[in-house]
């Protein structure tokens, strides 16, 4: 009996022990304020929120959205009415010249192992590649892991193939874009590099650590090459890439057939779109949390990026329903062409500099509408140590991750010394499956998910608001 009150005790004893050492884990910063500041962002976004029906209507509606495109057209004066429906206090369109490239007519491709005997394999035209003769190009194809690889065959047996780029994503790295940029250079280098040593085209694995039968598009550059020298480039499906390398070791005489209408023209006028609401102690240091309006055209981009579009725009719309009036001036904007250029990016931050604002804090989502797991933060040591002491009021919302790192390739052109640029970081097991390929469609998002994701993104700017940057 004595025992069991002994041990009873020592367990009350435990736990009030950890009850105590949980709350001294908060700094001074981290008041009972800000607890109940994060539970009202949290319960208005999952209970009232309208990340999920602007994402609806923005996949569904209009669709994918390429810049120069009639779509990403719309998308700018959605955005515009959507934000100025807020009642915010300022909303505006920047202007900005982007690329305009056209897919064209849906790509063929099939693998002949003899005269007549072919397979039909799914490809997709890699952004701003130029087109194949008209009617196609059947050759012979020669397999490859990396760039190096181009060298050591050299121009001999190289001239007069397709060169397939058959480098998957590696599959035991956590980090699924560890993965992506471990092996993406093939996609936007390969077909400068291979053309140097005589091939008539280029086919790169998707960029996909799932097997199915999307291919992946993307951005690729021909580096300095001149016109006459450029060859048509595409992105083939994981399933159709381990065929074909099957098929290869069986017979590397067999030839591929692929055939591409796309096509590059002037590039034209477009928009950011920018909304804020301006401080009211602060009004001249600028906050920024956005993402890119643009999409590749295969989809309609909801993941990629209208989820964090309409993750950003929710942010302003949550401070003004909860009645949060910022001490400094916070901007969302919905950068344009971030998929082939970075031009609105670079627009911005251009503008900034021009104008002299003093941007203290950015935070970007460009990583999917999934369950937020906690950010990354190119920042100074010190900003990095308010950050984390602010992890404790994350983590009864199961977001832990806070580490150094990457912040968003929008954002990035506003690096400067003193400034916070920060990425939401969902996790991101599942998001190469979709990423700018057919099935980034709106049905692959989750609600809650997409509402969790917008709800960390605010309350990290509520933080970085009332606390500012060291």
């Amino acid at each position: 009996m004595q025992n069991n009150l002994k041990n009873t005790m020592l367990k009350n004893i435990t736990l009030i022990f950890f009850i105590a050492m949980s709350f001294n884990c908060f700094s001074q910063n981290e008041t009972k304020e800000d607890v109940i500041m994060l539970k009202k962002i949290y319960d208005t976004s999952l209970l009232n929120g309208q990340s999920y029906a602007w994402l609806d209507y923005l996949s569904n509606q209009i669709g994918g959205r390429l810049s120069g495109s009639i779509n990403a057209q719309k998308a700018v004066e959605w955005g515009e009415k959507e934000l100025k429906q807020l009642g915010i206090d300022k909303v505006w369109l920047q202007p900005v010249m982007v690329p305009k490239w056209t897919r064209g007519v849906t790509e063929f491709a099939f693998i002949e192992t003899e005269p007549g005997i072919t397979t039909n394999v799914p490809i997709c035209a890699l952004g701003g590649s130029v087109p194949t003769p008209i009617g196609g190009i059947k050759v012979p194809i020669i397999e490859v892991k990396a760039l190096e690889d181009l060298r050591k065959l050299g121009t001999s047996q190289i001239e007069g193939k397709i060169v397939f780029f058959n480098r998957p994503m590696q599959a035991d790295l956590i980090e699924t874009f560890r993965a992506y940029g471990g092996c993406v250079d093939q996609r936007y280098s390969g077909a400068a590099e291979a053309a140097k040593f005589g091939a008539v085209g280029v086919i790169v694995r998707s960029m996909n650590l799932r097997q199915d039968d999307f291919p992946h598009t993307g951005s690729m550059s021909y580096g300095e090459l001149p016109n006459g020298d450029k060859i048509p480039a595409a992105a083939i499906s994981t399933n159709g890439a381990n065929l074909l390398s099957s098929m290869l070791k069986l017979n590397p005489k067999i030839k591929f057939h692929m055939n591409m209408n796309c096509r590059t023209w002037k590039d034209v006028q477009s928009h950011n779109v920018i909304g804020q609401i301006t401080g009211s102690e602060f009004p001249n240091e600028y906050m920024v949390v956005g993402g890119h309006l643009d999409s590749w055209d295969l989809g309609d981009g909801s993941h990629d990026d209208g989820a964090g579009v309409v993750q950003s725009m929710e942010v302003l719309r949550l401070f003004k329903e909860i009645g949060y009036k910022p001490k400094r001036s916070i901007r969302v904007v919905l950068f344009m062409n971030e998929e082939n250029g970075l031009r609105g990016g670079k627009k911005y931050a251009k503008v900034s500099k021009d104008k002299k604002e003093n941007h203290v804090f950015a935070l970007e989502s460009d990583a999917g509408g999934f369950t937020p797991r906690g950010f990354s933060f190119d920042c100074d040591d010190a900003n990095f140590a308010q950050v984390k002491s602010w992890k404790p009021l994350f983590e009864p919302y199961l977001v832990h991750y806070f580490a150094k790192g990457g912040s968003g390739a929008d954002i990035g052109p506003l690096k400067k010394e003193g400034i916070v640029l920060a990425g939401l970081r969902p996790d991101s097991q599942r998001y190469f499956d979709y990423h700018h390929a057919k099935n980034d469609t709106f049905d692959a998002v989750n609600r809650r998910e997409l509402e969790l994701g917008a709800a960390t993104m605010t309350s990290l700017v509520y933080l970085f608001d009332k606390y500012g940057v060291k």
